[in-house]
């Protein structure tokens, strides 16, 4: 709609006058009017990242900045405990074990977190969980201090972040549609995959120098001071209690959550679709062998190999502005997997290092575009009261999937030899991930301006 000038909102009198007979007179600007407005702009075709959620909503804001930090801390704590575990016993094994101790409550409490992240003030049990986290932290910081050098201590420290985590998580992500409108919640996905994968990867490097340098109980305590963020920015949020369309309050049932999921083809299709690339595409456990037998290298080819994914997933997530113009998102979604398990397969064809990683780093990047689009869909297709439910599954999903995909990958490859694993893993994806998508046609189908699960 263009705006009126002034002298068109004269009286009616005015207007029925006619026009005043007399040469043109010519219109000079003064001295003190404003510059003329121009026109608006079009839409711009972004490439890089949208920041506009960082710029619009506050509350968002310090969350995003007060995870970044943390996922930063949290993963130098990681690499901290499995270097620990190791100096105490020097057993490779035990330090595996460290993983277990971690998946097995991820598992157990991540279904029951998003329950409760569903009845109760999400902000309050965010707030909690995150208060648990940050003790932890404190814990094992003054445990190093005091030279208490018990491997139990240190799992059961595990134990209990992975507990504090999968109640954080579920109630965390549930929060971000509440904050944000639909249309910004690709970008603030977007934003959530480049933290989780900047912490990925500078995480361990960052602890690594800090234990070098300073110790065990260093890292620990940077840990514990720059969560701190982390516990601002969920102090300073809203009260969130779920909504419902009834007003009710309902106890935390796993199962309510189960029954749903049941009834909606598109969010299983998420969680489907998501399975094709984590147990029949993943050569993570396959990196030490490929690293010496194609590429006659050592720890450190194998260090690139298990970076290049996440290198790819960071420059998705830079270059993801234009996730926020595509609709339809289960189209996308297949497109992606589908483009995993192609570069998968590429990668194990090649016995070029740069090429190999490459691909990998193409995998990588088709992940976080798929990922982003997922979550989008949980968020915006799901009701506000089960979205901690099936956060709470993601979570399972997320952590159990890799690892049996991890054992998909080893067994074939003994069994066979690792190209076949590997080759084979990521056309078995993509055959799979196509004929679910001619089974469930409407996944292809789905347009986020009218979502439906």
């Amino acid at each position: 709609m263009t705006s009126r000038a002034p002298e068109e909102e004269d009286s009616g009198a005015a207007r029925d006058a006619g026009p005043i007979p007399g040469p043109p007179q010519a219109v000079v600007p003064s001295a003190t009017a404003p510059p003329p407005v121009p026109p608006p702009a079009g839409p711009r075709r972004r490439i890089l990242a949208d920041l506009t959620p960082l710029r619009t909503s506050a509350d968002y804001r310090r969350l995003w900045v007060g995870d970044t930090v943390s996922r930063l801390g949290q993963a130098m704590t990681a690499l901290a405990i499995s270097l620990q575990v190791y100096d105490i016993t020097h057993s490779s094994f035990l330090v595996g074990l460290v993983g277990l101790f971690t998946l097995v409550p991820l598992v157990v409490f991540g279904l029951y977190g998003g329950a409760i992240a569903d009845t109760v003030d999400r902000r309050k049990l965010g707030l909690h969980s995150s208060f648990g986290l940050w003790a932890l932290s404190f814990i094992l910081a003054g445990g190093a201090l005091a030279g208490f050098r018990h491997v139990w201590f240190l799992y059961t420290i595990v134990a209990l972040q992975a507990v504090c985590a999968a109640l954080n998580s579920p109630a965390r992500s549930a929060m971000v549609p509440r904050l944000l409108p639909a249309e910004q919640l690709p970008a603030a996905n977007a934003l959530g995959s480049m933290t989780m994968t900047a912490g990925t990867m500078f995480g361990p490097m960052l602890g690594g120098v800090v234990v070098g340098l300073w110790g065990y109980q260093a890292a620990y305590l940077i840990d514990a001071v720059v969560f701190t963020a982390s516990l601002y920015a969920m102090w300073r949020l809203p009260p969130m209690r779920p909504e419902r369309a009834d007003g009710r309050r309902r106890r935390a049932s796993v199962l309510d959550g189960l029954r749903f999921l049941a009834t909606r083809p598109n969010i299983r299709m998420n969680f489907f679709s998501d399975m094709c690339a984590m147990v029949l595409a993943s050569p993570k456990a396959l990196f030490p062998a490929v690293a010496a037998l194609w590429f006659g290298g050592d720890a450190g080819t194998t260090g690139l190999l298990v970076a290049a994914p996440a290198v790819g997933a960071l420059v998705g997530s830079v270059f993801s502005g234009w996730l926020g113009r595509m609709h339809r998102h289960g189209l996308v979604i297949l497109l992606s997997v589908a483009g995993w398990g192609v570069a998968v397969a590429a990668f194990g064809l090649t016995r070029s290092l740069p090429l190999g990683l490459f691909f990998l780093a193409v995998a990588g990047c088709s992940d976080t575009f798929s990922m982003v689009l997922r979550n989008t869909m949980m968020q915006a297709a799901s009701p506000d009261e089960l979205r901690g439910r099936l956060q709470g599954v993601y979570i399972v999903v997320v952590a159990g999937g890799p690892r049996l995909g991890d054992f998909l990958a080893g067994s074939v490859g003994d069994l066979a030899s690792p190209t076949v694993a590997i080759t084979g893993g990521g056309l078995l994806c993509v055959l799979a991930v196509t004929g679910l998508g001619l089974i469930w046609r409407g996944f292809a189908r789905y347009d986020a301006r009218s979502p439906q699960a």
